[in-house]
């Protein structure tokens, strides 16, 4: 179990789920997924999914499940969308991209992709995002001092982790595609 913040928690879940659909190429294809939960207090559990696909694409996605829970608009309108792409970065490491879905008027979250750090670290919570990166074989891309994040130029943030690390992609997605708009809608507790 890894807790992030005060008030949720990630838990695995299960280790090899049969997954058909398509890669974040388009391309259709088979694969496994590594099923994990993201728990609140009085909320319904989130399911996330971190699928390799047989064609060797790998992405983490809110898993969209057969019957939603009662949720915000903006969170149910995460489910399936915004998925994040894992990419190799060498042999042993691996990054995800540190896009923000922030929420909208209408409902539905938009990626924005070009960001300061200071601005990735209010979106993720700042002491979540330093968490993140001072986890063992774990750095973000622009490297940014967490203490004092810059707030001048806007760049793609990644976050670099170890191939065989399998919570850190998880995590990440968590940070930069939920947390926004959990923080927005109350569910995660946290303002």
């Amino acid at each position: 179990m890894i807790a992030l913040g005060s008030t949720l928690t990630l838990k695995h879940a299960r280790s090899y789920v049969p997954k058909q659909g398509s890669t974040t190429s388009g391309v259709p294809d088979a694969g496994f997924a590594t099923e994990w939960h993201l728990e609140a207090a009085n909320r319904p559990r989130l399911t996330i999914h971190d699928t390799r696909w047989d064609s060797g694409e790998r992405d983490v996605v809110l898993q969209q499940v057969p019957l939603l829970p009662e949720m915000p608009a903006a969170l149910a309108n995460l489910h399936g969308r915004h998925r994040a792409g894992i990419t190799e970065v060498s042999a042993e490491r691996r990054r995800i991209t540190a896009f923000l879905s922030l929420p909208q008027p209408d409902g539905r979250p938009r990626q924005k992709r070009a960001l300061t750090t200071a601005q990735l670290a209010e979106g993720c919570g700042s002491a979540l995002l330093c968490d993140l990166v001072a986890r063992p074989g774990v750095s973000l891309t622009p490297s940014f001092d967490p203490t004092d994040p810059q707030n001048t130029e806007r760049f793609q943030h990644a976050v670099v982790f170890e191939d065989e690390d399998r919570e850190t992609p998880v995590i990440a997605y968590v940070l930069t595609r939920l947390m926004p708009t959990l923080r927005h809608t109350g569910w995660s507790g946290d303002a």
